[in-house]
Formats: structure tokens, sequence, C-alpha cells
């Protein structure tokens, strides 16, 4: 549902070629935190943005990334929109927060999280100790939608190579996935937010924690304890990660990171 500030409410997606999601198997360090495990994707890129994906898999850096966003023609959102919103923040973060697609402010700076939702999610961040330079934050979309309708499935399609490639780059330890669309498309399920909530989900060996997105916060305040309790249960296993990368021998259950 749009709002009046241009951010997009929990759009539901229509993402037919996502494979249905197994359940999760956590790595050990992860299960002794005694969480109930959800479900794991590895996120196949779906076959029509194979050719795109060839490039896309050839850039090394967020920036690299960024120039094909902005050069992107795959759907028409490039068509209509004022700025292409690849992503921002620190290219090592420990913690990527994606959302679901860029609203007006996001268009018109070309930054995410920018309006008053972004504000938001800043003082969210705050509260478990991280700052908005800390994290990376992205959107599964790189333009806006007309009119913040819903994403068509030729549009995430297009996009979704682009997500993945820059988790790739980043090797977060943490994904907060902001919204119900975002954690459909992160995760290849249907399943609802609510059903999502409270689990730890796996990306490609990553750990997930899905919440409300911050615009929604917005419009229903009954939201923000559970969205307090998500992000605490969030920087509980980013704690755990960082603990048993200190401690590792040599082998890690946990994606290579280059620190």
């Amino acid at each position: 549902m749009p709002r009046s500030d241009g951010i997009i409410v929990e759009p539901v997606p229509s993402t037919p070629y996502l494979p249905a999601a197994p359940s999760a198997d956590l790595p050990a360090w992860l299960s002794a935190l005694g969480l109930p495990a959800g479900v794991s994707a590895l996120n196949a890129t779906p076959a029509s943005a194979t050719a795109m994906s060839a490039g896309i898999a050839a850039a090394s850096t967020l920036d690299a990334i960024a120039e094909l966003v902005a050069a992107c023609g795959l759907c028409a959102l490039h068509k209509t929109a004022r700025h292409s919103v690849p992503g921002a923040g620190d290219p090592r973060a420990e913690l990527v927060c994606v959302g679901e697609a860029p609203g007006a402010n996001e268009d018109e700076q070309g930054l995410p999280f920018v309006g008053e939702a972004g504000q938001l999610l800043t003082k969210i961040l705050g509260a478990i100790q991280l700052t908005r330079e800390s994290v990376y934050m992205c959107n599964v979309l790189k333009h806006r939608p007309p009119a913040n309708r819903d994403p068509l499935p030729d549009e995430v399609t297009a996009c979704q190579p682009f997500l993945r490639r820059q988790l790739e780059i980043v090797q977060p330890r943490v994904i907060l996935a902001l919204g119900r669309f975002a954690a459909q498309t992160l995760l290849g399920t249907s399943l609802s937010l609510g059903k999502l909530r409270g689990q730890v989900h796996l990306y490609r060996g990553i750990p997930v924690i899905v919440t409300y997105h911050p615009a929604a916060l917005l419009r229903n305040e009954a939201w923000k304890r559970p969205t307090w309790d998500d992000v605490k249960l969030a920087r509980r296993i980013l704690d755990a990660a960082r603990a048993h990368d200190s401690a590792r021998d040599g082998t890690s259950d946990l994606p290579a990171r280059d620190r």
C-alpha cells in the first residue's frame, strides 16, 4: 500500500518463479542459541535474468553494481524513475537491511531509506548500537515503481541478481528483512510475515531475521514492540556470530569474510 511520503508498505509480491524453500538446517553455533529454525533459500536466479547475471557476477565492488543498476533496462522501471537506488552503507557491513522498493524520497535522492521511515529505521538501529553508516541498506527493487504500485514479477526478476551479488560482496553476518515482500523474495516462500517472524531463516547460509517495514510502524504503533523483539534477536545473532568467528580455529560455519 503506498503512503503519502512515497514509501511502499508491504506490497503483496507475485513471484511464481521462486522455488519452495526447505526448512533451515542451522549451523551448530546458531543452533546453540536455541532459536526456532525457519526456511532456507538458495535463491537461484531466474533463467530469464541469466544473461544480465553474467555481467553482474563480474562486478567486484558495490560501486560497480551501482553502475550496472543505473544502466539496467531489463524492465520498464528505469523509464519512469528519476534516479536508480542501488543501496548505501558500509561495503563490509556485518548487518544488511533489505527493504522492498524505493519511494518518492529515495527516488529523489538516489539513496535508500531517507524518508520518514528511513529516519525511524536509523533510530531502531541505534537502539541496538548500530549506526546507519555501519550497516548496508538496499531494496529488492532498484528503481521506484510508478505511483508506488506493487512490484511486478518481471521487475523482481530483473533486480534479484543485483541483490544477490550485493550480498555476495558484502558478506554480512545477518540480514534484516524489512516487510513481507523483502522476506518472501529473499527466502523464496509465500508464508506470511506473521509466520516468518520469530524464527531464524537462512539465505545462502546467512541468518535472516524478518520484521515489519519501518513504514508499517508509522501506520501502526502496535507493531513497534514486536519489531523491537525482532531487532534484538538480530543483534543477538550478530553477537553470537562475532563470538563464533573469534573462537574458530580455521574452520567455520559462517560465510568467509575478509576481516
